[in-house]
């Protein structure tokens, strides 16, 4: 692409971008099937991205064959291992062209050698409407001065970089907002609220979940008084209980949770593929307050993330209970499976189902005067990764990272090998990561070799997991490792299938 044609698209998509009022965009999918519209998409990939035509012919399928919704359906799901992986960089790119993405994020891989996720400024674009999503209807951000505070890290990793690119393009749409980045650095976030935030009508944290309750507790005992300056949260990367939003919402003084919170379904591979809204997290509630509709509507006795999502977007599929999505990106992937387990719910069929077990969630939201945040989106659940990873201040930490700790000199002569890696809550609701280990036949418990075991296997997360190193602030790293006698019943049961990781 030449650098005419390049200034002519991002020309385009910004007017388009700061012109098109949200509730336009949000009401495509009324009148586009998104079937249509993702079939368009693979069409335009197939035939400009070097390596997924690649990957096409190496199954023997021609695109042109591909003509219907259920034509689509038969595609094979890429995968980072199957694609991403296997091609060159630029290969995964439109026309080969890496040059045509001006941004590279990178994200860890299970062996810590990082992937890279190209992206050029369009895609943020389109992104930024899940973050205008969130101001304009949860936050009343288009009319209230508003200081964005991006307390996700900065540098290579995708959170912090594209957050902050985002709020910034919604202040140049008109949004009252000021953005200021301390990263994940948790004195200049303090220092920050309270030099600036009471000349701001709001303040709006971004961060991961365990995190930025850190840096509320942090500000408690230091006499920080949150509930002058408005807060609001922002967060990706965990799954959260609702009892943990009404803990951290007392603790800033929140009037409201439903519009005072939103998480983001967010991603190193596209960005953010969905978001909380009044709507959803409306409903989350009450769930967690029902735990027998909860299991009638996701089939499992734990609460997933649940969101709702734009089809035209990213769109959405459930294969074997994994999500798959096709978006178009730096690397636009069609029927991308990203590894996570979940499902989804139309919007009519979700308020169905509501009716069904006596609650009404728009009638409850319109309780509030003014009420925004009830689109007729689709909506996605998320349980989390299904290759058990476990996450941990947004970090995906991966059982082969702790296999390394237990295979070091002396280590491996205590131990058998297994452990179960967890994160946990204390009675405070701050996370941990545990991980309870195996010891070796005839070897006693005991506090140093406790302590030498946590040390191994932090040294190695901090060596292989560049997310964990970076993510996890230090007086959360290190692990509470608990010993238990070679078949635990609870841990190690003999004779069964060990798992590495539990939820």
């Amino acid at each position: 692409m030449n650098c005419e044609s390049q200034r002519q698209r991002a020309i385009r998509a910004f007017e388009d971008f700061v012109s098109t009022p949200l509730q336009t965009v949000l009401q495509r999918h009324l009148n586009t099937p998104s079937e249509s519209a993702v079939l368009a998409l693979f069409h335009d990939v197939a035939a400009n991205v070097p390596a997924y035509k690649a990957f096409l012919a190496e199954r023997e399928i021609n695109p042109a064959a591909i003509q219907t919704w259920e034509d689509f359906q038969k595609l094979p799901a890429i995968a980072k291992e199957n694609y991403i992986l296997r091609y060159p960089l630029a290969d995964l790119c439109r026309h080969g062209q890496l040059q045509e993405c001006d941004m590279i994020a990178a994200s860890s891989g299970s062996t810590g050698k990082p992937t890279f996720w190209p992206r050029f400024f369009t895609d943020e674009l389109q992104i930024a409407t899940r973050f205008e999503q969130i101001f304009h209807d949860s936050f009343y951000a288009d009319t209230r001065h508003t200081l964005a505070v991006i307390c996700f890290t900065l540098g290579t990793w995708v959170g912090g970089m594209f957050t902050t690119n985002c709020c910034r393009y919604l202040a140049s749409k008109g949004y009252p907002i000021t953005v200021i980045t301390p990263g994940n650095n948790k004195e200049e976030i303090l220092r920050v609220v309270q030099e600036l935030g009471s000349t701001f009508e709001q303040v709006v944290l971004l961060g991961y979940p365990p995190f930025l309750k850190d840096v509320i507790d942090t500000g408690i005992a230091r006499g920080v008084e949150w509930q002058q300056y408005q807060i609001k949260l922002v967060m990706a990367g965990e799954v959260f209980s609702e009892e943990w939003r009404s803990l951290v919402g007392e603790r800033v003084a929140s009037q409201n949770p439903c519009y005072d919170f939103a998480s983001l379904y967010g991603t190193a591979d596209a960005g953010v593929l969905a978001n909380e809204t009044p709507l959803s997290i409306c409903i989350r509630r009450f769930l967690a307050e029902n735990p027998n509709a909860a299991k009638a509507l996701f089939g499992e006795s734990r609460l997933p993330t649940l969101l709702q999502y734009d089809p035209i977007n990213r769109f959405f599929e459930v294969e074997d209970g994994a999500l798959l999505f096709s978006g178009n990106n730096g690397i636009p992937l069609i029927r991308y499976n990203i590894l996570d387990t979940g499902g989804l719910i139309g919007y009519d069929a979700m308020l169905q189902f509501l009716a069904e077990w006596g609650f009404n969630p728009v009638a409850a939201l319109n309780q509030n005067a003014q009420a925004r945040g009830i689109h007729s989106l689709p909506f996605v659940y998320v349980f989390g990764r299904s290759n058990f990873t476990v996450s941990y201040f947004g970090a995906n930490i991966y059982p082969e990272n702790v296999t390394v700790g237990l295979e070091q000199p002396v280590i491996q002569e205590w131990v058998t090998g297994k452990f179960v890696l967890q994160v946990k809550e204390d009675a405070d609701k701050n996370r941990f990561l545990s991980v309870f280990v195996e010891l070796a036949p005839g070897v006693e418990s005991s506090q140093d070799i406790q302590q030498a075991i946590a040390s191994s296997i932090l040294s190695q997360l901090l060596r292989l997991n560049s997310e964990f190193a970076n993510y996890v602030p230090l007086e959360y790293q290190m692990p509470q490792v608990t010993l238990a006698p070679m078949g635990d019943p609870e841990y190690f049961p003999i004779g069964v299938k060990h798992r590495y990781t539990r939820n």
